[in-house]
């Protein structure tokens, strides 16, 4: 009993709030009025008709010829009116709501489209959207930047650090006694600038890694990647030159699915080795792989 009595309440509630906003589904064209009222003329009139009752008023109430206040609101009424009316298309969007004040969402989202649609310029809309992106993006950067930061300071290691650059500037030998007690505020946040905190996963934020700059830049980077792409097919396809060291790398590491941060730890003969194997050719690289896997059942 007590669902359906508030059933009931929610389906009152919401015919009452949807019979109040049906009454201004039209009323955004002109308040309160009926822009055809306002302008004297029948919802029939042509175009004509209703420039020439518009000109007969305005001549009337421009505040310019009548400086009485009633009279300048009035005009600015029937300038409105003659704004919607003198369009075909705003004039259409005006005669179906008054035809049908029931659909307030359809025709409030009409009236704005028009008259706020054609305003606005899609390049501004898009510069905005991609400056709001990129603040969100440097924000989120910043924040979780400084959130690793704050996570690496109450490490040991970094303690043991900062004590380390303490003693190095000052030249002076450890002492236990003094080693235990907490580091000044000020002399810490300077030793702290000092140390270079690489903390992967979470790098120092960087305007260039925005979206918006990378929109920008993308032009340069799109007609750089074909360059570079035509020079590989010249280099290699064409000529059937030998790769060079920084090319045979860089095919090693995309065959292998190695981050470059991985790649670049390690050792010099390791990665010699991997680069002699050529294992960006197929059958190269299905024999190291089998070669891996008989390593891997030797060691269990």
């Amino acid at each position: 009993m007590a669902r359906r009595n508030a059933i009931q309440w929610f389906a009152l509630t919401v015919t009452i709030v949807l019979s109040l906003m049906v009454q201004p589904s039209f009323s955004i064209y002109c308040d309160e009025d009926n822009c055809y009222d306002l302008l004297g003329v029948t919802q029939n009139a042509n175009s004509s008709e209703i420039k020439k009752a518009y000109y007969k008023l305005s001549l009337k109430h421009h505040p310019d010829k009548n400086p009485d206040p009633e009279s300048k609101k009035f005009f600015v009424k029937i300038a409105n009116a003659y704004e919607i009316l003198k369009d075909e298309a705003t004039r259409e969007q005006y005669d179906y709501a008054l035809a049908h004040p029931e659909e307030f969402f359809y025709n409030t989202a009409r009236y704005y489209h028009a008259y706020y649609g054609h305003k606005t310029d899609t390049r501004a809309v898009l510069i905005g959207l991609l400056l709001i992106l990129s603040s969100f993006q440097y924000l989120n950067q910043c924040t979780r930047y400084n959130q690793a930061i704050d996570m690496v300071k109450k490490t040991p290691a970094y303690k043991n650090k900062l004590r380390a650059l303490e003693l190095q500037r000052t030249g002076g030998v450890a002492n236990r006694k003094k080693s235990n007690k907490p580091m000044d505020k000020n002399l810490e946040e300077e030793l702290s600038k000092e140390l270079n905190l690489d903390i992967k996963g979470t790098e120092k934020p960087s305007v260039w890694e925005l979206i918006g700059i990378r929109f920008i830049l993308l032009p340069y980077t799109l007609g750089k990647l074909l360059l570079w792409y035509g020079c590989w097919f010249w280099r290699y396809n064409v000529k059937r030159a030998p790769y060079s060291w920084e090319d045979a790398s860089y095919l090693t590491r995309r065959s292998l699915r190695v981050p470059l941060d991985s790649w670049i730890s390690m050792d010099e003969s390791t990665k010699e080795d991997l680069i002699q194997r050529r294992l960006w050719e197929k059958s190269n690289f299905e024999s190291y792989v089998a070669e891996m896997r008989k390593e891997s059942k030797r060691r269990r």
